[in-house]
């Protein structure tokens, strides 16, 4: 029987070997054919006799059902399971384009080409108008240019902020569909 302590993120809450309060609980063989429900200590008497350990794997059943395994390749194959949904999970970034009222036609048109390759990863972003001087009396011109933006990227993504004035910066922020 192993005695392996329960302190680290993978084992936390589950209870094993004499850690197992239940009065009662239904047991589940080594081999995975059902056993009956009987008291813990019979349960526990049946684990060391298989040289192996008591796991509870359903503690919220009633009677809570456990299984007769060894306890380390339990844990191992739980920090697997967890390492690869972590490993699997797609993170979000926020991506950024900054640009002035007064854009070429042609820097424009790239800068929109990025903006679908940012939504087409999957990513929010971020589309900063920077006014400068005397273009903060003019912030109509910065609105329809993002305003041009968002309707020209609404087949990939939808608008999450329309534009605002922030300071001396105007924001529109897209995220993908």
């Amino acid at each position: 029987m192993h005695q392996i302590p329960g302190g680290d993120n993978i084992t936390k809450g589950i209870r094993f070997n004499k850690g197992i309060n239940a009065k009662e609980v239904r047991l589940i063989g080594h081999d995975g054919k059902q056993l009956g429900i009987m008291s813990s200590k019979e349960a526990l008497q049946k684990a060391d006799e298989a040289g192996l350990d008591l796991v509870e794997v359903a503690p919220s059943a009633n009677p809570p059902v456990c299984r007769i395994m060894n306890f380390g390749k339990y844990k191992y194959e739980q920090a697997k399971k967890q390492h690869s949904a972590r490993h699997h999970q797609k993170t979000i970034q926020l991506k950024e384009i900054k640009m002035r009222p007064h854009i070429d036609e042609h820097d424009l048109e790239f800068k929109i080409s990025n903006i679908k390759k940012f939504l087409e990863a999957g990513n929010r972003t971020k589309i900063t108008m920077m006014f400068r001087g005397r273009e903060m009396a003019y912030p109509e011109i910065g609105r329809s240019t993002l305003e041009r933006i968002a309707s020209e990227v609404t087949d990939m993504g939808i608008v999450e902020h329309p534009p605002r004035l922030e300071g001396r910066n105007m924001i529109l922020i897209l995220v993908p569909k």
